[in-house]
């Protein structure tokens, strides 16, 4: 029974400690909070004014300027590959070659039958002459002079059909070598030697140009009117910025002619140059634009800004070290600081206690000293 009374006593010390430390401890931070007249502590900013670009920020993804499908003009059989998979070429350069033993075919019987057409005409055209010659001597009618001339006429024509079917003939034979249409960096070649090439068939070889090289972008159809303002020659320049915090500056090439009307944004283009090969299609990067300049704006920090019901508003600390709401408008918001219409440059600001503030509450701003953690008593 002593035992129990015993315990029951040290019980009720150990309580009443405990309660007396949690008052103690516990006074000190809510004074920390507000004095005992009703003092709100705060931190307080100072309005600043400055000139400050609006950038905007986009995803984008890396397209080729060019991109050229190889194919042949012709059904034929693939002789010899002259390129390698992944190889950089240049305009012009040999892909290519189909067997061309048929059209080298062709073009020999075309080049024959144009011999022997002028040879046949230059016989024509001496009996012609000789047919004159024996009219004026009256040895021949004038008929005979007409048939002359007629046949010279038709072997002449002759002669030109068979240097157009030359000229045919050479155009197929020159098909079978198949060159690059652009400079750029080929993928994966889909034939091989004896594979027929088809023109409606597996294409041979993809071309992409490297550089230059564009992205592909989207921005909100309302900032259309800003960058033209700003950019009025166009040629407004455009950030890539690529991972490992490396930006590439390239210049705005196209706009879309029409917006997207679900999304509301329209779609863009920028050109890089790329020799470096830093950016390759298919990627994806993040762009930005500074759209326009906001002139001497009024700066505080985002983080000041207070939603009310209908406007929003910052708490401006008055002479008297009591604080007054006044409504404001965001301009644009910018790198954490909010640019607003509505207070002055070098007004003081609430940034931080603003939840328990109404208009006419007194305030006391807390020093950067005074935010320090409390130290934890020792045991």
């Amino acid at each position: 029974m002593q035992a129990s009374k015993k315990y029951v006593w040290i019980g009720m010390g150990v309580a009443v400690v405990a309660g007396a430390a949690y008052l103690g401890f516990g006074g000190k931070t809510e004074g920390k909070k507000s004095g005992g007249d009703g003092t709100q502590s705060v931190k307080i900013v100072i309005a600043t004014q400055k000139t400050i670009p609006i950038t905007l920020t986009a995803n984008g993804y890396v397209t080729a300027v060019s991109t050229v499908d190889v194919r042949p003009k012709v059904q034929n059989i693939v002789r010899t590959i002259h390129v390698k998979e992944g190889q950089f070429v240049k305009a012009g350069q040999l892909l290519f070659t189909l067997d061309e033993r048929s059209d080298q075919s062709n073009v020999a019987i075309a080049s024959a039958q144009l011999a022997a057409g002028q040879a046949e005409l230059a016989d024509a055209e001496q009996v012609l002459k000789r047919n004159q010659d024996l009219l004026a001597k009256n040895f021949v009618s004038q008929a005979v002079v007409d048939t002359a001339r007629n046949k010279v006429e038709a072997l002449r024509n002759t002669v030109k059909a068979n240097q157009a079917a030359i000229q045919s003939s050479a155009v197929a034979l020159s098909d079978n070598k198949i060159t690059a249409g652009i400079s750029g960096r080929i993928g994966v070649i889909n034939v091989h030697p004896g594979s027929l090439a088809q023109p409606t068939g597996t294409v041979m070889v993809t071309i992409v140009q490297i550089d230059p090289i564009m992205i592909s972008f989207t921005l909100p159809e309302r900032e259309l009117r800003n960058i033209r303002a700003t950019y009025p020659h166009g040629n407004a320049p455009v950030q890539a910025q690529l991972p490992g915090q490396e930006t590439l500056t390239g210049k705005l090439t196209f706009i879309d002619n029409l917006a997207d009307m679900q999304s509301g944004t329209i779609r863009m283009k920028a050109e890089f140059e790329n020799g470096a090969q830093k950016l390759w299609p298919g990627a994806y990067v993040n762009v930005s634009l500074v759209s326009r300049e906001v002139p001497d704006a009024v700066l505080v920090p985002a983080q000041a800004v207070v939603t009310g019901p209908v406007d929003k508003l910052l708490y401006v600390v008055q002479p008297d070290d009591t604080v007054q709401e006044q409504k404001i408008e965001v301009l644009a918001i910018e790198d954490g600081q909010a640019a607003v219409s509505g207070v002055k440059a070098g007004s003081r600001v609430v940034v931080e206690g603003t939840k328990n503030l109404r208009p006419g509450t007194k305030i006391r701003e807390v020093k950067k000293q005074e935010t320090a953690a409390t130290p934890v008593a020792p045991t």
